[in-house]
């Protein structure tokens, strides 16, 4: 399944876990566009599809159910984990985002009530108590890592604090998620093995969450919120629906953000002229996290062919894996006036960093608003700190990319 052969031809052979294209895949997209095909295709993790344009991304996006969400890691799963009746009747059992409709449409329904603007205002002055506590435990050393001390620390603290479980157990579930989507993302044994750690804590947690609510049927809290709802047919939802949702917070909700604002980080530790223009105007922040999200879109979602789309001048039959290549098409020319340049200020911004179609991510304003908090901090109180070693930033690849060690300097 897996080659860790060098890669000649991105156009037919292309790899997404290849060093070179984990550290900056942005010359692959531009090579592949420009080439004969700009959809490339590999045999390779089981094969699939990489298209580089933006409208070819765009457009199916839209062809639901000719590409089903059921399963959204490029890699396979093991044959006696597709078998599974609870996998054949849940899919990977995080809807919404694993759900086709109409499943995915009532899913997306309940949770879209929780990740309004409105609702994840409720939720800043958490982040931000967090954000300056988390910058306190490290600014008189100046120095730190910052992703694995501060962006990485973030999103999971945000999502146990919405979901109302333990945030002193964060490291747990930040491994838990590495283990699905970073290390078992090309081992998929580890990754069921920790899908189902995952499922375990949130059934437990589920069903300690139903029999508090007899007794306190106000709680505030995602999972009670989720539990007080009805399904289509006005019945209590299915307790392992909730459970996949959960995973979804989880699994989705953290590393996707930490990974841009770890990218967002970088990107101002490598660049002095943009740090000081963030850091002198306070009004470049918009702009700035939508650039960041544009440039560093860490995200790249799969989908599972289940009627042959043809598209241009390319096949896919049932079966096929297509890779949502959303951050390639944030970098396509004919979108973006100069796509490979980070422009601070850029007005004109069309980007897909959140996905495309039905599947738009659903919490896009969680992440703006944990982005925007953590940026903010991070400028007001190190405005002039530094990536300290470059040539020893590591970068997780695959499906989300982003920073996962990344040693900075500033001044004490």
């Amino acid at each position: 399944m897996g080659d860790t052969a060098p890669v000649d031809d991105w156009e037919t052979d292309y790899d997404i876990f290849d060093d070179r294209y984990v550290v900056d895949p942005v010359p692959v997209w531009r090579d592949v566009r420009s080439g004969e095909c700009p959809i490339a295709h590999s045999d390779r993790w089981g094969g699939s599809w990489l298209p580089t344009k933006y409208a070819d991304v765009q457009a199916l996006a839209k062809m639901v159910p000719q590409l089903s969400s059921r399963d959204v890691l490029v890699v396979p799963l093991p044959e006696a984990v597709l078998r599974d009746p609870n996998f054949q009747k849940y899919g990977a059992n995080s809807p919404p985002i694993s759900a086709d409709p109409p499943e995915h449409s009532w899913t997306r329904r309940l949770l879209l009530p929780h990740f309004s603007p409105k609702a994840v205002e409720a939720h800043r002055q958490y982040t931000q108590d967090l954000c300056d506590r988390l910058i306190d435990g490290f600014i008189a050393d100046g120095k730190a890592d910052a992703a694995g001390d501060y962006a990485q620390q973030i999103p999971p603290r945000v999502i146990a604090h919405m979901l109302g479980i333990d945030e002193d157990r964060v490291d747990e579930f930040t491994y838990w998620v590495r283990c699905v989507l970073e290390f078992g993302l090309t081992k998929p044994e580890l990754r069921v093995q920790f899908r189902d750690v995952i499922r375990n804590f949130f059934r437990e947690t589920v069903a300690e969450r139903a029999e508090r609510l007899a007794e306190h049927p106000d709680a505030d809290d995602l999972i009670s919120a989720l539990l007080n709802s009805v399904d289509p047919d006005g019945n209590p939802i299915d307790h392992e629906i909730v459970v996949g949702m959960c995973n979804l917070q989880l699994v989705a909700g953290i590393d996707t953000t930490w990974s841009s604002i770890g990218s967002a980080i970088w990107h101002f530790g490598t660049s002095p002229d943009d740090r000081r223009r963030l850091a002198g105007d306070p009004d470049l922040f918009p702009t700035a996290i939508e650039e960041s999200l544009r440039f560093y879109s860490p995200v790249t979602m799969a989908r599972l062919v289940t009627e042959t789309v043809d598209i241009n001048g390319v096949t896919f039959e049932p079966g096929d894996k297509v890779l949502m290549n959303f951050p390639g098409a944030n970098h396509d020319p004919e979108v973006f006036e100069n796509p490979d340049e980070f422009v601070i200020d850029r007005e004109r911004n069309r980007h897909i960093a959140f996905g495309s179609g039905i599947h738009r991510c659903a919490g896009s304003n969680l992440a703006r608003m944990e982005m925007d908090v953590a940026l903010r901090t991070w400028m007001r109180r190190l405005p002039e700190f530094e990536v300290s070693a470059p040539d020893e930033v590591t970068w997780a690849g695959g499906q989300v990319r982003g920073p996962r060690y990344l040693p900075v300097s500033f001044p004490t």
